[in-house]
């Protein structure tokens, strides 16, 4: 049975999620949103390679690590979450936040230029 979480109450865990990071990489945060959505669609697995198992995040978007002197006047990058099947996995509020907080840091290492093969490697993935 999935945790039950407002809207409101996980926009919460999220925006706790972003505070928690240290400081020098919360400023070099630049055009990215981030998007709540409650399911995966069909183009967010079709992004994520055709994923069909969960998927609690996406990124979207040209990595810090390769943005050139001509990136410029694009649309932000796009990390969402996804509310349903983060909710569908936790045990309870406290791994619902959990899980919001690993998602956020995964979606923001891909940001930073971090594949998931090196999040394997080290261990994060």
């Amino acid at each position: 049975m999935p945790v039950v979480v407002t809207r409101r109450e996980f926009e919460h865990m999220v925006h706790d999620a972003l505070s928690c990071l240290p400081e020098e990489f919360r400023r070099a945060l630049d055009n990215v949103a981030l998007v709540i959505e409650r399911e995966p669609r069909r183009h967010h697995r079709r992004l994520a390679g055709g994923r069909t198992g969960t998927l609690f995040g996406l990124y979207e978007g040209v990595p810090l690590t390769q943005r050139t002197t001509g990136y410029g006047l694009v649309p932000p990058d796009v990390i969402t979450l996804f509310q349903g099947p983060i909710c569908r996995a936790a045990r309870d509020r406290r791994d619902v936040a959990r899980i919001v907080r690993e998602t956020v840091l995964h979606e923001l290492a891909h940001y930073f230029g971090i594949d998931d093969q090196r999040l394997l490697e080290i261990g994060r993935y």
